[in-house]
């Protein structure tokens, strides 16, 4: 998806609250859009920062706007919420919480809660902080809609539906429960999955990081995340993240049990309970969506050395855009102990042997 400059023009002006990763992002990719953008934050540090990176202008505070968004932190969102409500009796308001129903519980019977609704941004980056935001941060990512009510007036969740469109994401209706549900299950779990792995590292020996690869790297990159931010958001979702993690420690008992089978010699089922285990997991990744929303493709990886100096990565990809040959996705690894890389360039199967053959007549070292 694109950004959709028709859809910015029906917003008016939008005050945002709060100006972190997403309220920063949120400003510079509507006022690259031409919206005019007014900014508030409690710290005049990150209100500066936010405004000499583009993201809008601080908010006088006498001006009427259309559209609020409140990017606090979700144990004030609540709090914020109500107070933008009493302060801009014509606006709507949405925020871009990672938890909704919490909110939503908190808001009921407020003053003005018809003209509320959720909303929830499906991206965000390892930096945190408006020095962090991106104007394309939403591209073509969901933004769940959450009405307040069934009977919602259609102009305030339309406003916020278009205020998706216009950053480029897709809105996704979806009821403050379920939503809070899914997150659970497709987000803080995997977090907090990361940082377990990631912290029997802080013990390890030198030599066992030392041969670390791109498995590791891979399960534990969000690791690296903000610890305040995550504490709140658990908090805030505490009884869906403990369903779906009580789920994974009955597999993940099974594991250890057929595991501790192994090491005893007492074979018999394990090595099929591990196998299970492994098998289930690659049907659920086959589940998560690919390209353009579409069922996830198994691609063949054509794995070249890369020499560790200035213009190698784009010298790899102008060889391949010569070829005529789409890529679908993207590694790259440092191989231990050597100034080389190895590029996993991903693409179609049918496409393999004829990447192999280019890159070959080019010069490339293609990895078996």
């Amino acid at each position: 998806m694109s950004v959709d400059p028709a859809a910015a023009q029906t917003l008016g002006t939008v005050r945002i609250v709060g100006t972190g990763l997403l309220g920063a992002s949120i400003g510079l990719g509507l006022r690259g859009l031409g919206v005019r953008v007014l900014l508030h934050d409690p710290s005049p540090t990150a209100l500066a920062l936010a405004r000499d990176m583009g993201a809008g202008e601080p908010d006088p505070g006498d001006e009427p706007v259309s559209l609020v968004v409140v990017g606090a932190p979700p144990d004030v969102t609540a709090g914020v919420v109500r107070a933008e409500l009493a302060a801009h009796p014509n606006a709507t308001v949405t925020d871009v919480a990672s938890v909704k129903g919490g909110i939503a519980a908190e808001l009921a019977g407020a003053d003005g809660i018809e003209r509320y609704v959720g909303g929830h941004p499906m991206a965000g980056r390892e930096r945190s902080g408006p020095t962090a935001a991106r104007a394309d941060l939403f591209l073509g990512r969901p933004w769940v809609v959450c009405p307040s009510s069934t009977d919602q007036v259609y102009e305030r969740t339309e406003a916020v539906r278009m205020l998706a469109v216009a950053l480029g994401a897709t809105p996704v209706f979806m009821p403050a429960a379920e939503h809070d549900e899914a997150v659970a299950l497709i987000s803080h779990v995997p977090q907090l999955a990361a940082s377990l792995v990631a912290s029997r590292l802080v013990k390890a020996s030198d030599p066992a990081v030392g041969l670390a690869g791109q498995g590791l790297r891979d399960v534990t990159r969000i690791a690296d995340s903000d610890p305040m931010l995550w504490a709140q958001i658990l908090s805030a979702n505490a009884p869906q993240v403990a369903g779906v993690l009580k789920e994974l420690r009955t597999d993940l008992d099974s594991v250890i049990t057929a595991l501790d089978a192994l090491g005893a010699g007492e074979a018999v089922g394990a090595r099929a309970a591990v196998a299970q285990i492994v098998h289930h997991g690659r049907e659920g990744r086959e589940r998560i969506p690919g390209k353009h929303g579409q069922p996830q493709t198994r691609y063949a990886v054509v794995t070249a050395l890369l020499p560790d100096k200035p213009g190698q990565l784009a010298r790899l990809f102008e060889d391949i855009g010569e070829a005529g040959i789409n890529v679908e996705e993207f590694s790259l690894e440092h191989s231990p102990g050597a100034r080389v890389g190895l590029g996993g360039v991903s693409v179609l199967p049918a496409a393999r042997e004829e990447l192999e053959r280019a890159l070959t007549e080019r010069g490339w070292h293609v990895v078996a």
